[in-house]
Order: structure tokens, then sequence, then C-alpha cells
């Protein structure tokens, strides 16, 4: 009965937050596990480099064999759902993430690690995509703002709030338990999916792009694959450019089968349409600079203030508190005023935010650097879900299943591609500024430059968004028949 009521919220007239609490809650409990455990693993490295005693670069597999795993998936996403039905796929992926996390707690080889760490990634890849897509389809279009936003504060709080309870495991607990964790939240998120996610209709007719489903993911996997070689090793390297030659021959063949197929499995044609084309080059933009120095903050603190893992969670917090009070406002406002005037006032505010911690110093006041994460967090919750929205109600209504696979395919590849980059860049600037420093010079001191100078540049890329918010427009509302609207599944999203 719970599935009927639900599944018709967004069509009845009178619409019910009420009503659509419960599958929200579902969604947000997978959605969190996920996005929890890809900041969790960052802050337990060192730890497993020591339990498993092998070296750094051998446990990093266990981050980069996660990424490709979602890189690869995320494209088959429109095709499965189609097929199988969103509630079916996001409660067997979900299963299967858990299950891959409790093959982690008990690896007992790298190498173990690795693979089980690749059955997760499999699983975790569809399920923020698919969560958001269901969310999307129950909220009517005059609150979708506002219900995204509610969803975004998890996707938000998550990546900020990893540090704090992992740095907690692995100092007092043990590092099984970073991974064990996500036993309990599962079995929780697929009790109450299966008692409330509204039952999704089946398309009757679901070609088989089958060309599309070989190419897509060996292009995202082998260029975030050849991505993350280069900027962790040397972008000259056998290993960075056999990945993004293969991922780029890849890429090209892929377009082009799309473009020629009936039924492709991602809608390019979708870019001719100027406004989603502009709202996603903007997330991409985004995302690079948030994404991009997330990393670096936690490794400044610990590597040149040399606070542990917990402190470094806690004084990221502000940062989590900020984003959580942004983002439903943020989803208020967009369904009042659009995207444009939201992405200008919020990556106004990182592109200050990052500017001011350009100029940081092994003695800047930790109070100073809390107030620069909080105006960090604010302008992410400002920004980041409208900016979301904004994309899907951009796309054809009857293109938007098979095209949003590739906006989250691709938004993994541009933040592997920043990361690695500004982790290249950061390790060239130490280097330089060593050169440049008298000998017997202070490695800290050289160290503290680069990270400022790594924090210039993602300020620069902020404010080539802020340029491209002006020129944001709201979409054109479609004159088609709402009723066929809401039968057309919705898009899927990724927000990190």
């Amino acid at each position: 009965m719970s599935n009927s009521v639900n599944g018709n919220t967004a069509e009845g007239q009178a619409f019910s937050l009420k009503a659509i609490i419960p599958p929200l809650l579902a969604i947000i409990v997978g959605m969190i596990m996920v996005i929890l455990d890809g900041t969790v693993v960052n802050v337990a490295v060192p730890k497993l480099v020591e339990y498993f005693a092998t070296d750094l670069k051998t446990v990093q597999w266990a981050i980069t064999g996660y990424t490709l795993a979602l890189a690869a998936v995320i494209p088959l996403a429109g095709w499965m759902t189609d097929r199988f039905g969103s509630k079916q796929v996001f409660l067997a992926t979900v299963i299967m993430f858990v299950l891959g996390s409790v093959l982690c707690s008990i690896a007992q080889t790298s190498g173990q690690l690795v693979l089980f760490r690749v059955i997760q990634g499999l699983g975790g890849g569809m399920v923020a995509p698919i969560g958001m897509a269901m969310v999307f389809k129950l909220a009517p279009p005059e609150r979708r703002g506002s219900i995204m936003g509610m969803l975004g504060i998890p996707m938000l709080l998550a990546p900020a709030l990893g540090p704090i309870l992992s740095g907690w495991l692995v100092e007092y607990v043990s590092w099984h338990w970073i991974f064990l964790i996500n036993l309990p939240i599962g079995i929780i998120a697929v009790i109450l999916g299966i008692k409330y996610l509204p039952a999704s209709e089946k398309k009757g007719r679901t070609h088989l792009d089958l060309l599309g489903m070989i190419l897509a993911p060996i292009a995202f996997s082998m260029l975030a694959y050849g991505v993350n070689e280069g900027g962790g090793g040397s972008w000259s390297s056998t290993s960075a450019i056999v990945g993004l030659s293969v991922g780029g021959v890849a890429l090209v063949l892929f377009v082009i089968v799309e473009l020629l197929h009936k039924h492709p499995l991602l809608e390019l044609r979708v870019f001719r349409s100027s406004d989603f084309t502009r709202g996603i080059i903007l997330t991409w933009v985004t995302q690079a600079a948030l994404f991009g120095t997330m990393l670096f903050v936690p490794l400044y603190l610990q590597q040149i203030r040399n606070f542990s893992p917990l402190e470094t969670g806690l004084i990221l917090l502000p940062q989590a508190l900020a984003a959580g009070f942004g983002m439903p406002i943020g989803g208020r406002l967009f369904d009042k005023i659009g995207a444009r005037p939201l992405a200008f006032v919020g990556l106004t505010i990182i592109s200050v935010a990052l500017f001011l911690l350009s100029g940081i110093t092994m003695d800047t006041a930790l109070p100073q650097i809390m107030v620069y994460l909080f105006m960090m967090g604010l302008g992410m919750g400002l920004t980041m879900m409208p900016l979301n929205t904004h994309v899907l109600n951009s796309a054809p209504r009857e293109w938007v299943g098979r095209v949003t696979p590739l906006t989250a395919a691709a938004q993994q590849v541009i933040v592997s591609f920043a990361v690695a980059g500004m982790t290249g860049y950061l390790t060239s600037q130490i280097t330089t500024h060593m050169g440049e420093m008298a000998k017997g010079g202070n490695p800290l001191a050289a160290s503290v430059l680069a990270f400022n100078d790594v924090f210039f540049l993602a300020g620069c890329i902020a404010v080539a968004g802020v340029v491209i918010s002006i020129i944001l427009r709201k979409p054109k509302v479609a004159t088609a028949n709402p009723e066929e609207g809401n039968k057309t599944d919705a898009a899927m999203m990724m927000g990190h």
C-alpha cells in the first residue's frame, strides 16, 4: 500500500512532504553509506600500509580500483533501470556494496583488499545516481529544488564527516570497522527500501546498445586510470600513456557509436541544448575547484601541522556544518530564483575562501583556517545542488534517463583529473620552492608555499566558474503532455 501512495506522490495534485519522507530516508541512508566510504579510506591509508606490510603505491590501488569500478558502471545505470526497474537495481547495488564492504573487512592481503574494493565500486557506482533519479521523479517540479536540497545534505556532510569517523575508528577501534560499519547501515537501507521505495515500472522495450555498453566502461575507466597514473607518477610513464590513449580512442569511438545508434546508451545530442551545456560545464568547473582541493586541506593539517586524523576531522567540521546549513537554503531559493544567482554568490564565496587559504603559513591560527573552511562549506551548500537540479531541468525529458549517466561518469573523470593534476602540481611546486631556497632551507616552508600555490590555482578555477555562472539562464519549460513527462524516468546525477 505504501508503494502505491509513494509512487503517485509526484503525480498527485496536492503535494505532501510527509508522503515522500520514508522513501527519501531509504535513499539517503543508501547514498550516505557509499559517499562516506569514499572519504574514510583515505584517512586509513597509512594504517593499511603498516598492517599489510606493503608500500603506499600498492595500497593506493585500493582507492584507484574503487574509482575505476565507479567510473565503469555509471554509464550502465540508465539501461539497467529501464530493463529491471530503479527500485530493484538500487536494492541490488546496495547489497553488492555491503557484500564488498564485508569482504574488505576480512581481507588478508593487499591484493585481496584491492579486489574487494573493486566489488564495492561496482555496487556503489549506481547507488547515488539511481537514488537521485528516484527523488527527482518523486518531487513535483515546483518543489524539486527544496527536495533535492534535502537529499544534498548527506551528500555534502558525508565527505566532511568521513575523516572524523575514520580517524576515531582507526585510532581507537580497528581499521576493519571502516568497512564493517557499512553492514548495519546497508541492512537498514535495504529494509527501508523494500518497505517504502515506490515500485518502478520497467519499460516494455529496452534496446541494448551493445557497442556502447562495451566502449563506455573502457573509455571512462581507462581515462580515470591514465589520469591517476599520470598525476601520481609521471605523465610520460607507460601506464599513463596507455591509459589515456586507450581511454581517448574508446571515448572517440563511443561518441561516434552513440551519435549513430537509434537507441543509444547515452544520449549525446542533449549537448545541442545550450542551457544543458552551460550548466554541465559550470558543474565540472565547480567540482574541479572544490573536490580538487578538498584533499589538500587535510594533507596540510596532517603533514605541516602534525594533527592526528581525528583532530583533522574535527577541524574540518565547520565545513560540514556550513554545507548542511547552506544546502536547504540553496534548494529553497532555487525554486524561486533559479540557479544563476545562487551559483554566482556561492562560487564567489568559494573563490574568496580559496584565495584566503592561499595565504596560510605554518603558524596560521586554527580559528582563522576554520573560518575559511566554513566559507567553503557555505559556498558548496549554495552552489552544488542548485547546479545539479538546473542540469536535470535543462535536459529534454525524453532524453534525460540516457543523458545523465554520461554527466555522472564525466564528472568522475573530471574530479580524478583535478585531484591528480593538483597533486602533481603540488609536488612540482615543492621541488621548485626548495630549489629557490638557500642550501639548508626548511622543507616545511617549501611545502607550505606549494600548498599556497595549489589553493591559488583552485581559486582561479573558481573565478572562472563565477564568470560562467553569469551566462546561465532558467531552462525553458517543455510544453509536452505532463502525464507523459511524469512517466519518463528521471535522470541520474552525482553530486561528488
